[in-house]
């Protein structure tokens, strides 16, 4: 028999930083949340530190998100134990090196900016592309006569995507809501804490956008809580 509560929540990376507040924020609500992250050790002691606190419905699954099988083993558990899941929260990440000090700040490319905002034409076929041709690029260190940017490449390409595969997933899926949501510069481990915002706050954001009501806006790029371009 599944029990099935009001709301059921996934929250990626949520061990620590923004994930963490995300889970605490979602959990007051009144939602039931499943924390997941890499390291079980670090998960499961981010989940008991937060029931002692009295946010009792909050549990921890194992997940590294790059891994397909694992993937499918949270589904599975989602399914058999809740039978819905109502938000998602993909915020886990890494990256090459810890500081940066813009990460908005993403493409010189105005053509492939053009592509990437054609929304009602870019495909994920189309989006693969771009992608295995910024990767040959780099391997080569040619990424800059691309229009592509050369600090934190990496990172910036994979948020441009990202929000990308958003607006394809929104047009795709218009039953659901699917947003992007940018939290500001916050200060926790990427950042080596020297952002502007506390990581309760730049959560505060993100949750925001996680709780808009069925018919709210879908495909948009929210950064501190507002409508944004996505470029």
């Amino acid at each position: 028999m599944i029990l099935v509560p009001s709301r059921i929540a996934v929250v990626t990376g949520g061990n620590k930083g923004i994930g963490l507040e995300v889970c605490c924020q979602l959990a007051a609500n009144g939602i039931t949340v499943v924390l997941t992250a890499r390291d079980e050790k670090r998960g499961s002691e981010a989940v008991e530190k937060l029931q002692k606190a009295g946010l009792s419905e909050i549990i921890f699954y194992q997940l590294d998100v790059t891994d397909a099988p694992n993937i499918g083993r949270l589904a599975d558990f989602i399914k058999a134990r809740f039978g819905k899941l109502d938000i998602l929260v993909n915020n886990a990440a890494v990256i090459g090196v810890e500081y940066i000090h813009d990460p908005v700040d993403l493409f010189n490319n105005e053509e492939l900016k053009q592509e990437l905002n054609d929304v009602e034409n870019l495909t994920e076929e189309r989006l693969d592309e771009v992608l295995a041709r910024f990767l040959k690029h780099f391997e080569v260190g040619a990424v800059e006569s691309q229009g592509c940017p050369v600090a934190f490449s990496a990172y910036k390409v994979a948020m441009t995507a990202m929000n990308a595969y958003s607006r394809i997933l929104a047009r795709r899926h218009p039953e659901l809501r699917v947003n992007c949501a940018h939290p500001g510069f916050v200060k926790t481990d990427i950042t080596r804490n020297s952002g502007l915002l506390p990581p309760a706050g730049g959560a505060g954001y993100v949750t925001k956008v996680a709780l808009l009501p069925a018919g709210g806006p879908t495909g948009v790029y929210f950064t501190l809580g507002a409508e944004a371009s996505f470029f």
